[in-house]
């Protein structure tokens, strides 16, 4: 059950989840049951092993799935202008046309929306400039690295103006320095916009370096293990991530994550 907004002493949250679970048609429990609370213009990070239901609980927030269990509530500005939407997916690929330039793989939802040409134009430029790809706006996905690729997704997932932005490990198949260069771009746009972000990831290293907070799920099905709040300087960079506070955070939230990995095969 899905409810569009929250009110009172909740008003606070931008997500919340109560008693939520999933269980597949092979009777499967993926997910829960799970309590979680995200505030407004908050940076989460769902991390956890394979099957432990990250995924899972991205896809319920997002409405593409419906909880077994449990309510999913959100709130967010609604329809504040055409071709607004309150939450936005970047997936792990970026599933982009690849017929079509890079522009016109980020008009795709303003085009759904039937939003005319000429208002649409100035929000997909604004868009691509947010994500440094200005200079490539008539490019195709070929001539695009794995980066460039994964900014054309984020441009998208952003030109529908949402509120909560939805991440399921973007940035897990692209080498380790345009990683970390997509964390520190992501964290700007972060402060900039003013977006709440759920991030999904398996690295611990990317968690606590993004993250205000962290939540440690269990192995499936997926529950809160550990929740740690990252405190760190506001404006994170090199300083911070080779700091003896950020590897003792990455200690902590490791520790916490081994209970997880402990009767999986291979661990």
């Amino acid at each position: 059950m899905a409810e569009p907004a929250l009110s009172g002493p909740d008003a606070g949250s931008a997500v919340r989840l109560r008693g939520v679970s999933k269980t597949y048609d092979g009777g499967v429990t993926a997910l829960g049951p799970l309590d979680l609370d995200v505030r407004r213009g908050e940076f989460v990070s769902l991390l956890g092993p394979s099957g432990c239901g990250k995924s899972t609980a991205l896809r319920l927030i997002a409405g593409l799935a419906t909880p077994s269990t449990g309510t999913v509530e959100l709130s967010h500005h609604g329809a504040a202008r055409r071709g607004s939407h309150p939450i936005g997916f970047v997936f792990q690929e970026p599933t982009l046309m690849p017929w079509a330039t890079v522009r016109d793989n980020v008009r795709l939802p303003l085009k759904l929306a039937r939003l005319p040409a000429a208002d649409a134009d100035a929000r997909i430029e604004a868009a691509l400039d947010q994500v440094g790809l200005a200079e490539f706006a008539a490019a195709y996905p070929r001539e695009l690295s794995g980066g460039m690729k994964m900014r054309v997704s984020l441009a998208r997932a952003l030109i529908t103006d949402p509120d909560i932005l939805l991440m399921d490990e973007p940035f897990a198949a692209l080498d380790e320095i345009t990683r970390f260069r997509l964390n520190n771009d992501l964290l700007s746009l972060w402060r900039d916009l003013h977006k709440t972000v759920i991030f999904v990831t398996h690295s611990v290293f990317e968690s606590v370096y993004l993250s205000e907070r962290v939540i440690v799920m269990t192995a499936r099905p997926g529950r809160i293990g550990a929740e740690f709040r990252i405190t760190s300087p506001e404006l994170r960079g090199e300083e911070f991530r080779t700091s003896v506070e950020y590897a003792a955070f990455c200690r902590e939230v490791s520790n916490a994550l081994a209970p997880s990995y402990a009767g999986q095969a291979g661990a």
